[in-house]
């Protein structure tokens, strides 16, 4: 499973993905992740980051819906609750990535 996080500079969304990620995955072997920094509306366009931070699993977005645009703007998720957050929650990245 190839897992990489888009994220613009000094996201905080992305440290607290980073966090709930080594909290799922913790060590577990061939769960590596790639951190890539997005800079400019062209890289985001790119690599299709739907804001910051996007999650990538095996290069598709599991939290992405259909017409969303790249944007280098903070991106919010739909937490267990219903609300808004920063990331996704502890509980939809263990359904992304162990349950799959």
């Amino acid at each position: 499973m190839s897992v990489t996080v888009l994220h613009v500079p000094d996201c905080p969304g992305a440290a607290i993905l980073r966090h709930r990620l080594r909290l799922i995955l913790g060590d577990a072997r061939g769960a590596q992740v790639a951190w890539q920094v997005i800079t400019s509306e062209d890289q985001a366009r790119q690599h299709a980051m739907a804001g910051s931070p996007t999650l990538l699993v095996n290069g598709v977005d599991p939290f992405g819906h259909p017409g969303q645009q790249p944007s280098l703007s903070c991106r919010r998720y739909r937490g267990d609750d219903g609300r808004p957050g920063p990331a996704p929650s502890s509980r939809q990245l263990h359904a992304v990535l162990i349950c799959g």
